[in-house]
Formats: C-alpha cells, structure tokens, sequence
C-alpha cells in the first residue's frame, strides 16, 4: 500500500506525508474477499480498519439470524480499533466482504500511540465521546424497550382479564348450579317420582328452544314478575331463583301449566328446579367457552404477533400482521376509533420478516391512533401493484406540516413528548422497509387525512 492510496481519504486530511507512510508501516493490508468475515461482533477490537476499496456488510446477530445493520462502501469509512480509548472496546458487529478490494488493518496500540503523538487533544474528547455516547445509547434503549414492552404488556393483560374474570365468574356460578341440579334431584327422588313422570317433564324441557336474541330488560323483568307469580300461586317457595333462569331460557306460563300436570304436587318445585338448572348450567358453559376461546384467540394473536415459532424469512399474509398487531392495540382502539378493513381479495403471499414488519405495523397504528387522539377512522387497505404489495394505514387526524412530514423519517426526529410512543421511531421502520425488504416507505399528508404507504415486493428483497 503506497501513500497515495490513502492521500485521497477525506478520513487523512491534516496529516503529511510522513505521518500517512508511518501509518502504513504500523499496518497491515488485508485484501477483502465476499463472504469472508474480516472481524466478529462482541470481540475485542484489537484493530481499526480503513476501506480503501470494495465494499463491506456490517451486521448484527438478532435473535436467531444475522442482520446487516450497514453497509462500508465509501473508501475511507471506518471500523473497530475502539480499545484505543477504551480496555473494554469491542466490535459493534461483524465485518464480511460483500465485493473486493482492500482495508487498511492497524492495532488499536499503535493507533493510540499515533493519537497521542499527533492529537492528544483530540484523543481525550475522543474517550469522553465514546464512553458518554455508549452509555447514553445504553440507557435510552433499555428505557424505550421496557416503555414499549410495558405498554403492550398492559394493554394485553386487559385484554386477557376480561375473558378470564368472565371464566371465573362463570365457574363460581356453574359450581353453584352444580349444586342445585343434584339436590332437585335429590329432592325429586324422595318425593318418589315415577319414571314416566321424569321421561315426560325431561320432554317438555327439550321443547324448549334457546331464545335467538335477549329480551328487553324491562320486557324480561315483566315475564319473570308473571312467572314468579304463578310459581308462588302454586306453592313454590324459591319463586326468586326458579324464575330468572326459566325466563331466559323462553318459559312461560303455559308451559309451567303442563309442567304441573306431569309433577303435582310438592314434586313440582323440585322438578322446575331441575329444568332451571339445566338451563343456568348450559348458558354458564357457552360463557366459559367465549370466555376461554377469547383467551386462546390473545395468545393465538400473541405467538403471531411475535413470530416466536417460525422462521425469520418466510411467506406470509400481510392482513395477519395487520389483524394481530391490531389485537396488541386493542386497548387504544376501543373508546373512539373505527377501524376500517379495505383488504384486497388478490393480494399475494411475500417473502418477509414477519416479526420485524409487525414491529412496522405497530409504529404506524399507534402513531395513527395518537395523531386522532383516540377518535376517528383508522383505515387499513392493502392491495396488489404488479409485482409489490401496498399497505396504506389512514387515519383522520389533523394531518402533518409539510415541515414535519419532511423529517418524519430522520433519525431521532419526533414529535412526541417522553414517554409517548412505541420507542420505534419512523426511521427504523424505514430501515426495516427499505433496507430489510428492498421496500419504499412515504406519507401522504392533508389535513383530515394522512397516509403511510409501504410498498413491499413479492420476492423479498434482492441484495445487490
């Protein structure tokens, strides 16, 4: 490597002659080969790399996979060499060669001797800038996790005490009717009741055919007033408890007219009894199954939501993105939003990362639903453009400034006050959209109506 391979870098600018040929002598050149790794995430970095040319992807390990999080395809772009100023300097991620060429590979000792020598000055704010901003980094990524984590924790646990309070109420009452069922029975057999007595009130009560929507209130208090009229006309004691059930399962009193017939006398109390409770403990099993289907169906939204089961790059539906990132919402989408489905019937499958674009969804939904502030029409729309799939997310709000929506997508740009959001800001979605999936992200903006449009092709995103 020669000096003037390196007196074109704007990275060398201020240095002379000299000090370039001392830094070529300190180093080392390292061709670059495609697919072969130059340095690893989490190791030390023991030394600073320059690109000269050729290109190389920076990439991170998440989760399951490596995920390129940059790209070095400008000479003089750098990596590494962080334990120049600090012991416990590693990489950020690992360096593999996308197309050939060279880097410049010097030790972190020798690039500290070198700062020393040349800028001590700049080698203290060097330090103090790398140590400030990783900790910063640190703690601000921590805080916006556990922001958004917290936030759709809460919202699903809400989501989950519903149906599950419901289950347990229903149980507690099903235990309760339980118990009554088998003491009218009891009841039922020391009165001594023949068989055919029992066959034919079992026959009435099959007659009877659930009601297909409920009553009035007002409506069904006036039934069970005339039902527990003729029940105490008849000498029955619990009226109160018998009438209720009886009512909403579509008795009346013709009905208990023939039930009298079958079961004269004191067998009669025992015998409606035994038909309210049938029918109490029919209506509290239906609840325990909404109530426990609602639940599974959370958890059904959760495991697809998060993607935990599958494998990062896959064929998916966008609607199940959309559809379960909306069950996440929920809890914000329930007072004054109406969501509005404008799914289209031919949109095909893509290659994706589900877990990431869900992340994506999520940013879009609740910055839509903040921007009505919880009152509107939220709009979701896809479609099919040729070989790309559209995803436009509307919402009614006031819309943004031409200044906001300018710089909606620059890094650490928002809008929002501490705390708000999901801690994913737009440029990360970008990110994901653009570099992830080979997609295009825009917003579309007037006031009363604003529109993030993604468009991602079918085939997933072509590396070049």
């Amino acid at each position: 490597m020669r000096v003037d391979d390196l007196r074109s870098l704007s990275l060398f600018d201020g240095l002379n002659d000299d000090q370039l040929a001392e830094l070529i002598d300190v180093g080392t050149e390292v061709r670059i080969e495609p697919g072969v790794d130059l340095f690893h995430e989490g190791e030390h970095a023991d030394f600073w790399w320059v690109l000269v040319d050729g290109a190389i992807d920076l990439m991170r390990h998440v989760g399951r996979e490596h995920t390129v999080v940059g790209r070095m395809d400008a000479p003089g772009r750098w990596a590494g060499g962080f334990r120049a100023w600090d012991e416990h300097g590693v990489y950020l991620a690992t360096g593999r060669g996308v197309t050939g060429g060279r880097v410049l590979r010097v030790s972190a000792e020798a690039l500290r001797e070198r700062s020393n020598a040349w800028f001590p000055f700049g080698r203290h704010l060097i330090e103090g800038l790398y140590t400030t901003a990783r900790r910063i980094e640190s703690t601000a990524r921590q805080r916006e996790s556990l922001v958004a984590l917290g936030t759709l924790s809460a919202g699903l646990m809400h989501e989950i005490n519903n149906p599950a309070a419901a289950a347990t109420r229903a149980v507690d009452a099903l235990e309760d009717a339980c118990t009554t069922l088998l003491s009218s029975l009891g009841r039922l057999v020391d009165d001594e009741i023949s068989v055919q007595q029992f066959g034919a009130l079992d026959a009435l009560r099959r007659e009877i055919e659930p009601r297909t929507g409920a009553l009035d209130p007002l409506e069904m208090a006036d039934h069970e007033e005339a039902l527990s009229s003729w029940l105490v006309r008849h000498g029955v004691e619990r009226a109160w408890v018998i009438a209720p059930p009886l009512v909403a399962a579509g008795v009346d009193v013709p009905w208990c007219e023939r039930a009298a017939t079958v079961l004269p006398g004191s067998a009669l109390e025992p015998g409606l009894e035994w038909v309210a409770s049938t029918f109490a403990i029919a209506t509290l099993l239906s609840e325990v199954k909404v109530s426990t289907g609602r639940v599974s169906e959370l958890v059904a939204a959760v495991k697809s939501y998060s993607q935990m089961d599958r494998a990062s790059m896959q064929h998916i539906a966008v609607t199940d993105g959309l559809e379960s990132t909306l069950v996440m919402l929920e809890h914000k989408l329930r007072d004054g939003v109406t969501v509005v489905r404008d799914f289209g019937a031919e949109v095909p499958r893509i290659e994706a990362y589900a877990g990431e674009l869900n992340q994506v969804w999520t940013n879009l939904i609740d910055n839509a639903v903040d921007a009505m502030d919880g009152a509107g029409t939220l709009r979701l729309t896809t479609r099919a453009d040729g070989e790309v799939v559209v995803v436009d997310i509307g919402d009614t709000g006031p819309g943004m400034a031409p200044s906001v929506a300018a710089r909606a997508f620059e890094a650490f740009y928002t809008t929002k006050d501490v705390g708000k959001g999901t801690g994913l800001g737009l440029d990360i979605a970008r990110r994901i959209v653009e570099d992830r999936h080979g997609g295009t992200i825009s917003i579309d903006s007037r006031p009363g109506e604003t529109v993030l449009r993604v468009r991602l092709p079918v085939r997933g995103h072509q590396r070049r």
